[in-house]
């Protein structure tokens, strides 16, 4: 019982009971997948890059989790984590996050040497992310960037090049998470502000919605440019307006800022992710 109440402590910590980042950072990396590929991405490769997409994601919060150990204790959404409410000490945690990078670090080895190099940015930008809150306003930049590294990862190990198009792609990408983001640090704001935490939801104030807008409105427009670079089908600027339809959806949501709307919005762009993929494959079919 006690060692399976330990698991559970280690699951919490990686978020694997909630899955939501896990795809959030899996969608961008499938559209590269697929784009790089034309369609028929190498199974190995596919294998590896959702099975590192797990260990980073996971590694990742453990790391914002460390970071914020002295602070999710004052957060009303936080305070039960293992290391703010002390389930699971600091070492242990360092030392799992470790393991998953050297894990994350064996499958990357079996790719080409420009995936490998990307790797360390990729994992760079997993480590520094966490600690931006304190420096900057524009956290959810930092995690946009994160987030979207997985996109030049996959063309280099598909193609073994990154061009012009592929860094568009990736600039597309940096725009979605600081959407998302923005909303779920709404969810958080008023106990942001008490402990001195920075966010976008906090630098945007009153104008939170209209520039979440501006930014919807600008990654759905970067979303066609991507078809014409890639030269896709109709079917993906389908779900291009199915995209914009789910961004008006969650404009409502959050209209009267209220915390359970907020984060059912944040919740929603899994969707996003999901209709782009879906319009990309079907592209190739």
């Amino acid at each position: 019982m006690l060692i399976r109440q330990r698991l559970s402590h280690y699951v919490c910590l990686m978020r694997l009971d909630k899955p939501i980042g896990i795809l959030l950072l899996l969608w961008p990396t499938l559209w590269a997948l697929w784009l790089a590929s034309k369609g028929q991405p190498n199974s190995k490769i596919l294998i590896i890059f959702v099975a590192g997409v797990i260990l980073m994601r996971s590694t990742g919060c453990i790391i914002n989790d460390f970071a914020d150990r002295h602070l999710d204790g004052h957060v009303q959404r936080t305070r039960q984590r293992p290391l703010a409410s002390g389930k699971i000490n600091s070492y242990e945690a360092l030392l799992l996050a470790l393991l998953l990078c050297l894990f994350a670090f064996l499958l990357v080895l079996q790719c080409n040497l420009l995936t490998i190099k990307f790797a360390f940015i990729g994992a760079a930008l997993a480590i520094v992310y966490p600690f931006l809150k304190r420096v900057t306003y524009l956290p959810q930049l930092g995690l946009g960037m994160a987030f979207a590294w997985g996109i030049p990862m996959a063309f280099a190990a598909e193609m073994g090049i990154v061009n012009f198009s592929v860094w568009f792609l990736f600039f597309t990408g940096i725009i979605w998470p600081i959407i998302y983001d923005t909303m779920y640090a709404m969810v958080d704001r008023e106990d942001d502000i008490k402990i001195g935490i920075k966010s976008t939801a906090i630098l945007f104030a009153s104008m939170d919605r209209a520039i979440i807008g501006l930014l919807q409105g600008l990654f759905v427009v970067l979303l066609g440019v991507v078809g014409l670079i890639f030269e896709l089908h109709s079917v993906y600027y389908a779900g291009v307006v199915v995209v914009g339809v789910l961004f008006i959806y969650q404009q409502w949501l959050i209209k009267h800022r209220e915390t359970q709307q907020c984060f059912k919005a944040f919740l929603n762009n899994h969707w996003v992710g999901f209709v782009i993929f879906v319009g990309i494959v079907l592209s190739y079919l």
